[in-house]
């Protein structure tokens, strides 16, 4: 049992035309996952995957070989995570317990991320509730990410 640490918390939300069903489909898909997830100009790789609440996956995000101003966590150029699904609520909410795979300790520990959907008129709030991030990664990065990522997921029904 790890210890709970107080942390820095990021939140990003954004309404999506689509139906809080359907976006939640593409959060447990390994394949539909991979093909948004990864924010920017990242890409990705799923290596395990577990759609269960106890089970979860293992998901590779590659920086681009021109990036400068960002080192992976896992190797030069890989931020290796292993997601555990805590809660699986379909279509409201969904909560992973997230760890990187690192040897850094400033990227140690657990944190959880909480997706809600709530459908709204013109489709569904979206919402990333990350809460106690590693002192390693700074909230901002994170909560770009985040941004990034609905955007992408956004564009994927838009």
């Amino acid at each position: 049992m790890t210890e709970k640490r107080s942390g820095v918390s990021t939140r990003s939300s954004r309404v999506i035309k689509a139906r809080p069903e359907e976006l939640y489909e593409v959060f447990v898909d390994p394949d539909a996952l991979v093909a948004w997830l990864p924010p920017g100009t990242m890409t990705g790789k799923v290596h395990a995957f577990d759609a269960r609440v106890g089970g979860g996956y293992r998901m590779s995000l590659y920086h681009p070989p021109d990036e400068r101003s960002f080192r992976g966590k896992t190797s030069d150029r890989e931020d290796m995570v292993n997601v555990r699904f805590v809660e699986l609520a379909p279509p409201r909410r969904l909560v992973e317990a997230v760890s990187f795979v690192t040897t850094d300790p400033a990227f140690f520990g657990e944190m959880t991320i909480v997706v809600t959907f709530d459908e709204v008129p013109g489709g569904t709030d979206v919402t990333f509730l990350c809460e106690n991030l590693p002192p390693g990664l700074r909230p901002q990065d994170n909560e770009a990410g985040s941004r990034l990522s609905l955007e992408q997921l956004a564009r994927r029904f838009e």
